[in-house]
């Protein structure tokens, strides 16, 4: 390879990862003779357990591999895959990175960190589709899952509301406010208003701590008491305060202060 393509090469690595890459590259420049890549036997094999046993068969790196190269089918994903792992610490972490965290990790560009955050949007929109309408009390584990899901790795507070109807059938979810990183403004007058334009009998209240400590502080406490009282008159009842973190969730049912 000349000198003038081998910079070409490396620049395409440092700038956008192997996706981009592969693009640069010919399909094949092996000849009859020469053996294949070795990871392509390790991808087959991985396939085959997958479609055989189920993904319990595969360890984490090795679907985040199999994932990866949907968007690099001329390299080895393997290193890739254990490097998004061992800096995110878990397969979750990975797909609720953020972008530019992401690419912040050699070999993934642009095009795969966009395809990873597609797919995490794509789970989180399946989790949702599993508890709308669905008597809560009937599937509180899933609503969980759900939350967790789409708040757990979130790099600022969010405050959820997910409204119920008389039948305690979850109806709409919705983020209210955005803050910081330690605080998320929440106006008990607007979260009851919203309730009564829904319909909404009773709702449950979703907040993450971007720390991962799910322990509520005396704001939290303090919240839920006003919107507690504030929802009494009105016939709007708080069944749970849920705080989200990276290392569990707590709630506040569970802990009697509701």
């Amino acid at each position: 390879m000349s000198k003038e393509k081998n910079e070409k090469t490396s620049e395409l690595i440092s700038q956008n990862g192997f996706a981009e890459l592969q693009e640069a590259l010919p399909l094949s420049s092996a000849t009859p003779n020469t053996p294949a890549p070795h990871y392509l036997g390790h991808r087959d094999r991985a396939r085959q357990r997958l479609r055989k046993v189920g993904d319990e068969a595969l360890q984490d790196y090795e679907l985040l591999e199999l994932l990866l190269f949907r968007s690099i089918q001329r390299a080895d994903t393997k290193p890739l895959a254990k490097a998004l792992l061992a800096r995110f610490g878990s397969l979750n972490a990975v797909l609720n990175a953020p972008e530019h965290l992401l690419k912040e990790v050699k070999g993934c560009g642009s095009s795969i960190a966009f395809d990873l955050r597609l797919i995490s949007a794509v789970v989180k929109r399946s989790a949702r589709g599993e508890v709308m309408n669905q008597v809560v009390m009937d599937a509180w584990s899933k609503v969980v899952q759900y939350c967790v899901a789409a708040m757990a790795h979130e790099e600022i507070e969010q405050f959820r509301i997910l409204f119920l109807d008389r039948k305690n059938r979850l109806i709409a979810d919705e983020v209210q406010q955005r803050g910081t990183v330690d605080h998320t403004p929440v106006y008990p007058r607007e979260v009851i208003r919203r309730a009564l334009e829904l319909s909404s009998t009773a709702i449950i209240v979703v907040h993450n701590h971007p720390s991962g400590d799910p322990t509520p502080s005396h704001a939290d406490i303090e919240m839920t008491k006003t919107l507690i009282d504030a929802g009494k008159p009105l016939g709007i009842t708080i069944h749970d305060h849920i705080i989200i973190g990276k290392y569990g969730q707590i709630s506040m049912r569970g802990l009697k202060i509701i």
